[in-house]
């Protein structure tokens, strides 16, 4: 019986020839191209295959945009209508960036302010100290839109969600060209004329600068500005310029009115 199975075993498996082999190795052979314009050329997968469809909307505005009513943040941003969602402006600009802002300080080790992303307050109670942290994120997608939160909680990291939660509520579309006399050349690289901002005691003017020039701000500015989407401009600002909330707060004002001449 053990020979018979192991003939019927041996007939079922076969033997493979090499010529076989040789055949099957000529066909998978692979062919590197000389020229770019020979190279197979990768179709890239739509924005719409890759969205999150796990998301469940509660609002009239989510369904509308689930159905496919809406098909982006632009629509909704000039007709007028308020996000209530912040799934909304993930699901649009699946591209959207983050980055904290440093509003807090503490001392550092040869003197002076640390600065950090988080402002530790306290409060006096019977019980004793009671501490409580804020935070603020910048948003954008490089590419005009851009939004501001600011979140508090007893933990940090409850304070950081729920500013990025508050700047994806505030995001805002801003106008973008080249309002330089120097330039001229029409890209939206600056903003298109003289702006003013103000928060608090902090003021600020954003003017157009030529291609090349860059960003001639300070570092928390350069955040709002850069995830904007503006590659030139001068700031000037005027004012307690060390509160970093009303800082950004004056640059995010100046970066509204953009469209304060809008017709």
């Amino acid at each position: 019986m053990e020979k018979k199975l192991e003939e019927t075993k041996s007939n079922d498996i076969g033997e493979i020839k090499p010529e076989i082999i040789e055949e099957k190795a000529i066909e998978k052979e692979i062919v590197i191209p000389e020229t770019p314009e020979e190279a197979p050329k990768i179709e890239a997968v739509p924005v719409e295959e890759k969205r999150e469809t796990s998301w469940k909307p509660k609002t009239s505005l989510g369904r509308e945009i689930l159905e496919g009513k809406i098909k982006s943040i632009e629509e909704i941003l000039h007709s007028g209508k308020k996000i209530m969602e912040s799934e909304i402006v993930d699901y649009l600009v699946p591209t959207l960036q983050s980055d904290l802002i440093l509003i807090g300080g503490r001392a550092g080790k040869g003197g002076g302010i640390q600065r950090i992303p988080i402002r530790i307050t306290t409060k006096m109670h019977s019980s004793g100290r009671r501490f409580r942290t804020s935070s603020m994120i910048v948003v954008g997608n490089s590419d005009g839109i851009v939004g501001i939160g600011r979140g508090s909680s007893i933990e940090p990291r409850t304070s950081m969600e729920k500013a990025l939660n508050k700047a994806k509520l505030s995001v805002i579309k801003i106008k973008r060209g080249c309002g330089d006399w120097e330039c001229g050349c029409g890209t939206e690289h600056s903003i298109p004329f003289k702006t003013k901002g103000k928060s608090g005691s902090v003021r600020i003017e954003l003017l157009p600068a030529p291609k090349g020039v860059g960003l001639v701000a300070d570092n928390e500015s350069k955040k709002i500005l850069k995830i904007a989407g503006i590659k030139d401009v001068w700031v000037r600002s005027f004012g307690n310029t060390r509160n970093r909330v009303n800082l950004i707060l004056a640059v995010y004002d100046a970066l509204k009115k953009l469209y304060l001449y809008e017709k």
